[in-house]
């Protein structure tokens, strides 16, 4: 056997966590990247009960593998509790967050010095495309529910399901 799970080879992961409510193309640039850096991905699909999304988790996990089916080594999976233990459980050693502006490096320097603290995780900081500097998940739902377009902010299938579940509310 070759390749990174043959012997003395060890399989390269990282994970990208987040809500994902919904996924955005900025998402799935950093998504896209770690692929390439990685040989394999997870996404961790936050669970935070006191707070209720638009989407179910159920719904979200659906949605990122389909707009991530292309890449052949990304598995989607949900989380609660700490992303460290996801990381244990999992073999992850470096998570991927991408930082769109110096205000997302303050507290994300924060959460990668405490994640490493507690289980030597290290933490990877991918400049967002320009592109998408300024675009998150609450943005889109906002923009969306005035009717703006937002479809060049989401992949097509996003932009269905969200249509459609804002038609719904």
């Amino acid at each position: 056997m070759t390749g990174p799970e043959s012997e003395g080879s060890q399989v390269r992961r990282a994970v990208c966590p987040g809500s994902f409510d919904p996924i955005t193309n900025g998402h799935l640039d950093i998504i896209a990247r770690a692929s390439r850096l990685y040989d394999e991905v997870y996404v961790a699909v936050m669970i935070n009960q006191s707070k209720k999304g638009l989407f179910t988790i159920e719904e979200r996990i659906d949605l990122i593998r389909r707009v991530t089916a292309e890449y052949g080594n990304v598995r989607v999976e949900a989380f609660h509790g700490l992303l460290v233990d996801f990381c244990k459980q999992r073999d992850i050693p470096a998570i991927v967050k991408g930082l769109r502006a110096v205000s997302d490096f303050d507290y994300e320097l924060q959460m990668a010095q405490m994640n490493n603290g507690l289980s030597g995780v290290e933490t990877l900081f991918v400049p967002t495309n320009p592109t998408y500097s300024f675009l998150s998940s609450s943005l889109v739902k906002e923009v969306a529910a005035w009717g703006g377009d937002v479809s060049h902010l989401v992949p097509a299938e996003v932009l269905t399901a969200l249509t459609e579940r804002l038609r719904k509310d």
